[in-house]
């Protein structure tokens, strides 16, 4: 089942959701089609934002662009491997693959929590600086912010991963999850880890939730001040912001409880490893596209000058 020396594992064993065949076969058709909803929605948005002129101007959804490019790569990274898993007796991965799962997938978390600052600043601008709107969130503005959330993802990753490593593994090598991620994997190293793990919990667990709290409150001073200004305003920034304090508590929530308590005394649950990589990536396209009329337009618009086209040729 794996392949194991005296010093270092080179096989890691995933327990999958269940090891009967009959559920594993009906999970494999279900997260499948859950994969294809994923990849098929948030696609659709970057392509609509990116070939249309009026949303790729326009801060909010060039923004928003950027993170269905996110969510689809987050599911990329562990997705297609649980699928395929639920086909196998033997549910493995190597020693770098697991390693390279947790490097993408906090490089791409820590950008998403960037990202989705960046988002709530702009919403920000929108509603209580509209004058100022579009001097201030200019396209070098968005360009940079985006590059600063690549950056900082990267930064968050590798200021975890560059100790990990390095860390021997020689004794067990069963993580009960359907994907690597450090809390687990650190549990397996044959060496004191407790530095690391505390590490873990204020870099990914602590700056989740101060990030989550921050961008709770943020929305909330939104709101007060608009309501202070006039009450008809505050149904339609109630309106607009439901989508991205949704999207904020679906992102955040299960990062909060996977990595803010100490690695010592909590256990991964598989269902937000699920919640995080599966569902928080397949609600995002819903949540934005069929509550939003000018995403709604511009994809009939899309649709309408692919079909010109066709037509013509």
């Amino acid at each position: 089942m794996d392949t194991m020396n005296s010093s270092m594992i080179s096989e890691f064993v995933l327990l999958g959701l269940t090891n009967i065949w009959e559920l594993e076969i009906f999970f494999f058709f279900i997260f499948l089609l859950a994969y294809a909803a994923i990849v098929a929605g948030n696609f659709l948005i970057v392509v609509t934002v990116t070939f249309d002129s009026h949303l790729y101007s326009t801060p909010m959804y060039f923004l928003l662009g950027n993170l269905s490019f996110l969510d689809m790569c987050i599911s990329t990274i562990t997705t297609p491997k649980m699928v395929t898993d639920f086909l196998k007796e033997n549910k493995t991965i190597s020693l770098w693959g697991c390693m390279a799962q947790m490097f993408f997938l906090h490089f791409l978390g820590g950008s998403e929590m960037t990202l989705l600052i960046v988002m709530a600043v702009d919403r920000y601008i929108a509603i209580c600086k509209p004058l100022h709107y579009t001097s201030i969130m200019n396209h070098r503005v968005l360009t940079g912010s985006v590059l600063l959330s690549w950056v900082v993802g990267f930064v968050h990753t590798m200021s975890q991963m560059i100790f990990t490593i390095n860390l021997p593994f020689c004794g067990p090598n069963i993580l009960d999850d359907i994907f690597c991620d450090l809390p687990l994997v650190l549990k397996l190293a044959c060496t004191e880890t407790y530095v690391l793990e505390l590490l873990v919990t204020a870099d990914s667990g602590l700056l989740s939730f101060i990030c989550f709290i921050l961008l709770l409150i943020s929305y909330t001073v939104i709101l007060v001040t608009v309501r202070r200004r006039s009450s008809g305003g505050l149904s339609k920034a109630l309106s607009t912001l439901s989508a991205h304090i949704t999207v904020v508590t679906l992102f955040f929530g299960p990062c909060i409880f996977i990595y803010a308590w100490p690695v010592s005394s909590f256990s991964v649950d598989k269902f937000l490893s699920v919640f995080y990589s599966i569902i928080t990536p397949l609600l995002n396209p819903i949540i934005y596209t069929l509550r939003n009329k000018e995403m709604k337009a511009a994809m009939r618009r899309l649709r309408t000058q692919h079909v010109r086209s066709r037509q013509i040729f």
